[in-house]
Formats: structure tokens, sequence, C-alpha cells
């Protein structure tokens, strides 16, 4: 997890304890013209990754981002809205995003979830560990992609 603005660390660290992805080492990944061009895993599924974005055992993102159709979730506004992302960014650009928004912004208050080097104010049983696996960043990726 990034280091956090102090308005949100404290709330967000309980949110994370519970977001933890099964122990897995994070597949080596290359950064080219602010995108990361080839999936970390297989074919991502959107279904899966419309449901990893809306729940609040994984992704949790609608606390911070407001999804379309998504009713039952209540529309966060720290992030921007994600609806048409996939018309604005490609998949690779995408998965920089989620593998570690930092990158693009070290303002971003968005966690890494699939980066664990460098990582501050990390519990120490999650130290090494992503947010999300490589096959659920590329479930998050096919959902946001058809967002156009």
């Amino acid at each position: 997890m990034r280091e956090m603005t102090p308005c949100i660390a404290a709330g967000a660290s309980l949110l994370f304890v519970s977001l933890a992805a099964p122990a897995q080492t994070p597949a080596s990944y290359e950064i080219e013209n602010g995108e990361i061009r080839a999936p970390l895993a297989g074919a991502g599924d959107p279904a899966r990754g419309r449901a990893i974005v809306l729940s609040r055992e994984s992704g949790n993102c609608f606390l911070c981002h407001t999804f379309p159709n998504a009713e039952t979730a209540p529309p966060g506004n720290l992030g921007p809205p994600l609806a048409g992302v996939g018309g604005r960014l490609s998949a690779g650009q995408l998965r920089l995003r989620m593998v570690d928004s930092g990158r693009i912004n070290a303002q971003s208050i968005m966690p890494a979830y699939y980066r664990v080097e460098g990582l501050t104010q990390v519990a120490a049983n999650y130290r090494g560990k992503p947010l999300l696996n490589a096959q659920q960043v590329e479930d998050v990726i096919a959902y946001l992609a058809q967002l156009k």
C-alpha cells in the first residue's frame, strides 16, 4: 500500500486489511510509455472484474469511484468517475493505474493493488502480498475496458 494522506490513512488501513489477496509473489512487469502492455495473467473476465470492483471483500473500488449501473454501491467521490474509462484509456494504461497509480500521479491516494516493493505503512502480515492477484487485476481491467 502506498503511503497515504493522514486524512484517510486510519480508515483505509482497516479497509486494506480485509482486501489482501491470497499470498502470491507478484510477477514482474515492464512499464513502457505510461503503460504495462503485457497482461499479468490470463485473459480477464469482465463479469468477475465487476464483482471485484463492487465487492467489499476484494476491490472495494466504489469507495472512491462511481461506476455506471452500480445501483447497490454508494458513489465514491475521492477518485474520478469511471464511466467511459475504457474509451479514454488503453488496457495497458488501466493496468499501470491498477498496479501502481503513483507512477501516474505521485500524490495519488489510490493503493498499488499489485506492486508490493517500496511501500510504507503496510501491516507486517500483509507485507509482500498484493491486494489483488494477477488474475484479479486482469479481470478488473477487462471490466473497465468495456466501460466506453
